[in-house]
């Protein structure tokens, strides 16, 4: 954990929504460099499948709308208290997810079991750093505030400890930042890693699950719940192509745990007709 970041992100496991048809790094355009990036919610569709995706500098945050159809995404750094519940649900629903799991995460051996489960239950695993390093500033600015060699390093091994546990690293996987926040820079070098860079889509306040009893910016499970289902009532789309982020354990600081209303969600979500399915399967080049 970041101390002294004003109770930011703190890196525990996430969960995100996300369903996505089009594989970023195979799009026109989008190469290494600046030439090609797409603007903030601007939209691009390719061929005759249309398999739109919305980015936002350089990342994916939502995928083709057409079908009642989301991902769940997880993140994982410090704490999993909660790995076990969503597990649970998760294969109740019979549905899959991606987990993105940092290098300190996976040499964790009080997590060996809960990985071993995601690996022999099928949920994908990919990249979220090794170290959980910040990759820009939170202010306007958004300065890289490391060097390219360094976030290459840091991300090769975060592939490596991957591959350690099993996770297949073929074809290159996808890459969720650590605080999921980065900048148009670090967007290019993770696309010149060969990696596809995706984000959360905002609007739920689904992230704050992290946020303790005691931080003025506390959102409980209660709220965060009700936005969801507002959203999904308001958007002309629904959570179709959503990637919907939440945490999956919050630590010991926080009493109003997400992931006890987790279940509730996915039954709930189930019933309004939403399929879920891994986020490499929806984001699969057609």
């Amino acid at each position: 954990m970041l101390r002294g970041m004003s109770n930011w992100k703190r890196p525990h496991f996430h969960v995100v929504l996300v369903a996505c048809v089009a594989v970023l790094s195979s799009m026109p355009g989008l190469a290494a460099g600046s030439a090609g990036e797409i603007g903030p919610s601007e939209v691009r569709e390719e061929g005759k499948a249309k398999a739109s995706v919305e980015l936002r500098d350089g990342a994916i945050v939502r995928g083709p709308t057409q079908a009642r159809r989301l991902a769940l995404m997880f993140t994982a750094h410090e704490f999993a208290e909660g790995g076990d519940t969503i597990l649970d649900a998760l294969a109740q629903h019979k549905a899959k997810a991606a987990f993105f799991l940092t290098g300190d995460f996976l040499r964790n051996t009080n997590f060996a079991p809960l990985i071993e489960r995601l690996v022999r239950e099928g949920h994908y695993l990919g990249p979220h750093s090794d170290k959980h390093l910040l990759l820009c500033s939170f202010d306007m600015s958004r300065r890289t505030l490391l060097t390219r060699p360094e976030f290459e390093a840091d991300v090769r091994h975060n592939l490596r400890e991957l591959h350690r546990v099993g996770a297949p690293t073929n074809p290159p996987p996808f890459f969720l930042p650590p605080y999921e926040h980065f900048n148009r820079e670090t967007a290019r070098w993770t696309r010149a890693l060969g990696l596809t860079l995706i984000n959360f889509t905002p609007g739920t306040r689904s992230v704050a699950d992290y946020t303790l009893e005691k931080d003025r910016n506390f959102v409980s499970a209660q709220r965060i719940l009700d936005n969801i289902l507002r959203r999904e009532r308001d958007d002309p789309h629904g959570l179709n192509g959503f990637l919907l982020l939440l945490h999956v354990g919050a630590g010991p600081g926080r009493a109003d745990k997400m992931h006890r209303r987790f279940p509730e969600l996915l039954e709930e979500l189930t019933k309004r007709g939403y399929e879920f399915v891994r986020v490499d399967e929806l984001l699969a080049t057609p």
